[in-house]
């Protein structure tokens, strides 16, 4: 018999999150949809927004309600990556990562160049996140690099490759739940363990069913240990393929998933139900 319970909600993240009871959850990991770069095929999708500011208020709305279901000791984990403005093109060339006729593709479009930025700007759209959410009421704890050793090429010759992301930590309150003894890592001089260090040095992985860039599981797992005890319920309210669901039931937690696209629900039903008792529910009824 299954052990663990896995509930996984097809709808809005806002309006799902808005049937959860507050101070439910333990510990929330996601990564939402970056902003103009994928089409997921569901309308009023985040990331498609013309305007970087109403992208931005969108997240802080969703996360906001993310703060009212964590308990009082809990944390909520990141991951965002950036981006640059258009230069002035409002058409995107074709990307054989993701125009491939599967359920995910590039954005036909690219948003207008936000105002105060330049052609070639950076967005610095981790931090402007970061801020918004810092003053919404969050403590913002940690900047987590991500490192991608295995991150592919670019063409550009005027800046270095991208090679990370951001993973931040955040708190509901000044105090909250924070294992630092289950992501212990082995000392520089072989001997012994030290603290977690703010790089964490992880290879991106390829899910095949997704066909789009995916969370991998070593990146998620010291935030599951580190965030959340045995029994306690992860959320995540951008599901995407389940991965945060994989790992939250692989250490012996309760899961609970929200996805917009129903193609992604099934995906992550099937990746989800070795491990777990699944129960679906629309919006509408709740988790």
């Amino acid at each position: 018999m299954k052990e663990r319970t896995s509930y996984i909600v097809n709808g809005d993240a806002l309006t799902a999150l808005k049937q959860l009871p507050e101070e439910s959850v333990q510990t929330c990991v996601t990564s939402p949809p970056y902003w103009g770069l994928r089409d997921y095929g569901v309308p009023g999708q985040i990331g498609t927004e013309m305007d970087i500011t109403d992208y931005l208020n969108k997240l802080v709305e969703v996360f906001r309600e993310v703060k009212r279901v964590l308990k009082p000791d809990g944390t909520f984990w990141l991951n965002i990556g950036d981006g640059y403005t258009s230069g002035g093109r409002t058409y995107r060339a074709p990307d054989k990562k993701t125009d491939n006729g599967h359920v995910v593709r590039g954005l036909p479009f690219r948003p207008p160049t936000p105002a105060g930025l330049k052609p070639k700007d950076l967005l610095g759209l981790p931090w402007r996140l970061a801020f918004l959410l810092q003053e919404d009421g969050w403590y913002l704890r940690a900047d987590i690099i991500w490192y991608k050793p295995n991150v592919l090429p670019e063409s550009v010759k005027d800046r270095p490759t991208i090679a990370h992301e951001y993973l931040f930590l955040l708190s509901k309150n000044e105090k909250y739940y924070y294992d630092y003894q289950s992501i212990l890592e082995p000392a520089a001089s072989g001997r012994g363990k030290r603290n977690k260090r703010s790089v964490w040095t992880v290879n991106t992985e390829p899910y095949p069913e997704a066909h789009f860039a995916t969370f991998p599981p070593a990146l998620i797992t010291p935030c599951v240990l580190a965030g959340s005890r045995p029994g306690d319920i992860v959320l995540d309210p951008f599901l995407g393929s389940g991965t945060t669901g994989l790992v939250a039931l692989q250490n012996k937690r309760n899961f609970i998933g929200i996805e917009l696209n129903p193609e992604y629900c099934a995906m992550a039903e099937k990746r989800l139900s070795p491990y777990a008792t699944i129960r679906k529910a629309e919006e509408e009824t709740g988790a």
